[in-house]
């Protein structure tokens, strides 16, 4: 695994719960890598259902949706993530 991909799964495992943070959060200017490393971590203790897209709204539907309301994390009408409310404020993302 290389730096960045180990660095992209340190921020994941580093959202708090009932907080999210958008795949270019984690890899900012190259989102569809964040998109890669996640798919292809076997780790169960990865809370990947904690990364959505831009928008707010959901790569993996209903089971992503299910853990997210589990925490807390809030919903519009149109079945996305608040971000206003739920982001991860920028302060709290490691750069590297």
């Amino acid at each position: 695994m290389s730096a960045r991909h180990a660095g992209i799964l340190a921020r994941v495992r580093a959202i708090p719960e009932g907080w999210v943070r958008t795949y270019g959060d984690l890899s900012p200017g190259a989102p569809r890598l964040a998109g890669a490393v996640l798919r292809s971590a076997a780790d169960p203790t990865v809370p990947w259902h904690r990364v959505v897209r831009a928008d707010g709204s959901l790569a993996k539907g209903e089971t992503q949706r299910a853990l997210l309301e589990a925490e807390g994390v809030p919903f519009d009408a149109y079945g996305r993530v608040e971000l206003h409310v739920a982001r991860l404020p920028t302060e709290h993302v490691d750069p590297t």
